[in-house]
C-alpha cells in the first residue's frame, strides 16, 4: 500500500490545523469561495472555454492585441446645470486627456419632461444637464467638432428624441448622420427592471426601439443604437450574477426585436454595445466580464445564427459602482474606485468611467473629476496592467468563477424563457423581485457584520469629513425656463403642431416614428411636446408592485 502523501494531502492537513478568520468566504453574489483552487477546478478544453484573445468564444477579449494596440477609452460621465455649463465641463475634460464624451441628463429630461413642467420643479439641472430642445443640444456642443469625437448619451425612454436632436445638431455643424459616432443607452427594458424611467408600456416602447434601430442601421453606420445596461440593475441592488443574466436576456430581446423588424441579425448586431457596473468584489467582477463575452458569443452564434464575427463580439463600457461609495471619509472612495477600475481593465472593458470621490455627497467637483481621470491614466501608464492581454486568464480561481457565473446565468435564462420571455417576466415582476431579495440579503449581511464596509460598519470615522462640494444654483433653472419661454414664443408654432400631428399619425399607423421626430426637432419642438404626442397614442404604464 502506497503511504506517500501528495502535496495536496500535506497542504490539506496543514490547513486543517490553522484557524480561519470568522468572515463570510463568498462573493457578493453568494458564490462560496474555496480556500484554494487547482487544475481540478477548471473544466473543459482550453481552446473551447478560454482560448485566445480575438477568437471565439472571446473569453479573453474581443481583440487579438487588446490594450497593447489601443488603450480603453476614458469616457467620463458629465452633465449638470445648463447646456452652457456642461459644454464648459466637456471642454475641460477633453483638455485633461479624456477622449470620449458621455452626457448625463437631468431627471426631467430622462422622464420626457420639459424644464417648465410642474413636475420638474427643483430638478432642473440638478443631477445632469437640462435639454429641452434642439437649441440646448446646439449649445451643448458649441465649439466641439461632432465629427471628430464619440458621444455616449445616457438617455432611455425619450432616446429617440435626443438622438434626433443630436443628428440635427450635427447637420448644423455640417456633419451628416453617417459620420456621427457614439451610443444611445436606449435600454428601455432595464428601465422597467431597475431605473423606473419609462414613458409608454413595454410593447410600444419596443416598437419605438425598433424604429430607432432601423433608422440607425440605414443611416448611422458608426452609431450604437443601444447600450444594453447592467449598470442600473446592479445599482438597484442586484448581485453580479443577476446583473449578468438580466442584462444579457435584455440584449437577446433586442436582437429578437431587430429580427422582427425585418433586419438581418448581422446588419445590426455589430453595433449593439453593453454597459456594465464594476463593483468592489474584485475577482467576481473580472469573472463576470469574461463570462458575459463567452455567453454572448455562444448564443449569438448558436441561437440567432449570426455569421459576421463582429456580431459575436461583446463590446462594453464600464462604470465603477456608485453604490459602493460612502459619504463617510469620502477620500477613501478614491481607493475603492481604483480597485473597481482595475477589475474592469483586467476584465477587458472597451471604455471606462471612474466615479469621483465626492459623488455620495453631490455632483462631482472639478478637483474630484480630475482625480477620477488621473486614476485611469495611472492604471494605464504606471501599473503595467495594460502590458499583457488577459493577465488573469488561466488562473484556476478566475476560470472556475467564470464557469460558475456562466452556469448561474443560464439558469436565469431558462426561468425567463419559461415565463414567456423578458417582457412577460417584467410584467410578472420577476426580475424586480429577485433584485429586491438580493438587496435585502446584502443589507442584512452588512447589519449582521457578515460583510464589511470600511467607515460604515467597521473602522468607523471619528469625525465628519469636510469636503467642498459642487452645487447648482436656482439661477440655472430660472435661466433655463427663460430661454425655453423665449424659444416657444419665436419659433413657428403652427409648424410645430403640424409636426406633432405627423408623429401621432406615424405611431397610430405603425410607421417609423424617427422621421417625423426629426422634422419636429428641426422645428424646435421640445422633448415633452414630442413625448406627450406619442403618449396620446401609446398610453401609460403602471408596473406590478413587488412586495
Amino acid at each position: 500500500m502506497d503511504t506517500k502523501k501528495t502535496a495536496r494531502d500535506r497542504w490539506e492537513e496543514a490547513y486543517a490545523k490553522k484557524d480561519e478568520r470568522d468572515v463570510e468566504f463568498s462573493t457578493m453574489s453568494g458564490v462560496p469561495i474555496k480556500p484554494l483552487y487547482t487544475p481540478e477546478d477548471v473544466e473543459g478544453d482550453f481552446e473551447e472555454k478560454i482560448g485566445y484573445p480575438g477568437e471565439y468564444p472571446y473569453t479573453r477579449g474581443v481583440y487579438p492585441n487588446m490594450y497593447r494596440g489601443r488603450l480603453w477609452t476614458i469616457r467620463q460621465f458629465a452633465g449638470f446645470g445648463s447646456p452652457k455649463e456642461t459644454n464648459e465641463r466637456f471642454k475641460y475634460l477633453l483638455e485633461q486627456g479624456q477622449n470620449g464624451l458621455s452626457i448625463a441628463f437631468d431627471m426631467p429630461t430622462l422622464m420626457g419632461l420639459d424644464s417648465d413642467s410642474e413636475f420638474s420643479l427643483g430638478e432642473v439641472g440638478t443631477e445632469g444637464v437640462a435639454v429641452d430642445s434642439l437649441e440646448d443640444m446646439e449649445q451643448l456642443f458649441e465649439g466641439i467638432p461632432m465629427g471628430e469625437i464619440t458621444t455616449s448619451m445616457t438617455i432611455n425612454a425619450p432616446a429617440h428624441v435626443l438622438l434626433a436632436m443630436y443628428v440635427v445638431a450635427g447637420e448644423k455643424q455640417g456633419v451628416p448622420p453617417e459620420d456621427l459616432a457614439g451610443t444611445n443607452q436606449n435600454d428601455i427594458l432595464k428601465e422597467y427592471i431597475a431605473q423606473k424611467e419609462w414613458l409608454f408600456p413595454p410593447e410600444p416602447s419596443m416598437q419605438v426601439f425598433k424604429d430607432m434601430l432601423v433608422y440607425a442601421t440605414e443611416h448611422m453606420p458608426k452609431w450604437n443604437t443601444v447600450s444594453i445596461s447592467g449598470y442600473h440593475i446592479r445599482e438597484a441592488g442586484s448581485t453580479a450574477v443577476q446583473e449578468l443574466a438580466f442584462t444579457l436576456s435584455d440584449g437577446f430581446a433586442y436582437v429578437e426585436a431587430g429580427i422582427e423588424a425585418g433586419l438581418d441579425v448581422d446588419d445590426f448586431a455589430p453595433r449593439l454595445s453593453f454597459f456594465f457596473n464594476s463593483h468592489i468584489d474584485f475577482f467576481e467582477e473580472i469573472a463576470k466580464f469574461r463570462a458575459a463575452r463567452r455567453i454572448w458569443a455562444n448564443v449569438m452564434k448558436e441561437k440567432y445564427g449570426a455569421k459576421d464575427e463582429k456580431s459575436l463580439l461583446m463590446r462594453f463600457h464600464t462604470q465603477t459602482a456608485g453604490v459602493s461609495l460612502t459619504a463617510q471619509e469620502p477620500l477613501n472612495n478614491v481607493a475603492r474606485t481604483a480597485f473597481e477600475a482595475l477589475a474592469a481593465i483586467l476584465g477587458g472593458t472597451q471604455s471606462l468611467h471612474t466615479n469621483s470621490f465626492d459623488e455620495a455627497l453631490a455632483l462631482p467637483s472639478e478637483q474630484a473629476v480630475r482625480i477620477a481621470v488621473r486614476t485611469q491614466q495611472i492604471a494605464a501608464l504606471e501599473t503595467g496592467a495594460a502590458n499583457t492581454i488577459d493577465p488573469l486568464g488561466g488562473s484556476y480561481f478566475v476560470e472556475a468563477l467564470t464557469d460558475e457565473m456562466e452556469r448561474q446565468a443560464y439558469d436565469y435564462f431558462k426561468q425567463i424563457d419559461d415565463m414567456g420571455g423578458v417582457i412577460k417576466a417584467i410584467e410578472n415582476g420577476f426580475q424586480m423581485g429577485e433584485i429586491a431579495e438580493a438587496a435585502a440579503r446584502y443589507q442584512r449581511e452588512i447589519e449582521e457584520e457578515k460583510r464589511y464596509i470600511v467607515n460604515v460598519n467597521i473602522h468607523e470615522p471619528q469625525e465628519e469629513s469636510d469636503v467642498e462640494t459642487h452645487t447648482v444654483s436656482q439661477e440655472v433653472a430660472d435661466n433655463q425656463l427663460k430661454r425655453l419661454k423665449e424659444l416657444k414664443e419665436r419659433r413657428d408654432n403652427e409648424q410645430v403642431e403640424k409636426c406633432l400631428n405627423a408623429i401621432k399619425k406615424a405611431a397610430e399607423e405603425g410607421e417609423n416614428t424617427m422621421y417625423p421626430t426629426l422634422e419636429a426637432v428641426r422645428a424646435y419642438a421640445t422633448v415633452q411636446e414630442i413625448c406627450d404626442a406619442m403618449k396620446e397614442v401609446y398610453g401609460a404604464y403602471r408596473e406590478t408592485p413587488v412586495i
